[in-house]
């Protein structure tokens, strides 16, 4: 299993803009996306295995997200802490997952279509981040 946590903000993955310089028409990343998926690319390259997985895998990960100012109270901490605050607003989960699916690729796997398991959960806590789990199936 290969273990690891992304420090600060969960990026969720923006739509992409449409550039027509040159022939034909190409997607581009939006710049927060960008940036965020370099973030992820580093601390994958700080984790990855010997050899670049081509197995079927399983994909855990935890998003804590920072709670709006309005739970910045005491009660209101107390239910974050014990987990039944959750969030239940924007960013939708498989936008959070994807910068992250996007630069393990390469680096820990070889594609996205190897992940035939996923769980993804969103959490709120005062310290950002994003933990994941890898784990090969057999």
């Amino acid at each position: 299993m290969i273990q690891f946590t992304i420090p600060g903000a969960t990026q969720a993955q923006e739509r992409p803009k449409f550039s027509r310089a040159g022939k034909g028409v190409k997607a581009v990343d939006p710049p927060k996306s960008r940036a965020y998926k370099e973030v992820v690319k580093l601390v994958a390259w700080q984790n990855k295995p010997q050899k670049l997985i081509l197995e079927p895998l399983r994909l855990e990960v935890d998003v804590y997200l920072m709670p709006p100012k309005k739970y910045h109270t005491k009660p209101k901490q107390a239910l974050i802490v014990s987990g039944e605050l959750r969030p239940t607003t924007k960013p939708d989960l498989d936008n959070l997952v994807k910068g992250i699916k996007d630069g393990c690729s390469k680096i820990i796997w070889h594609d996205d279509a190897q992940i035939v398991e996923m769980v993804v959960r969103k959490f709120y806590d005062m310290q950002p981040r994003a933990e994941v789990k890898i784990k090969v199936i057999a």
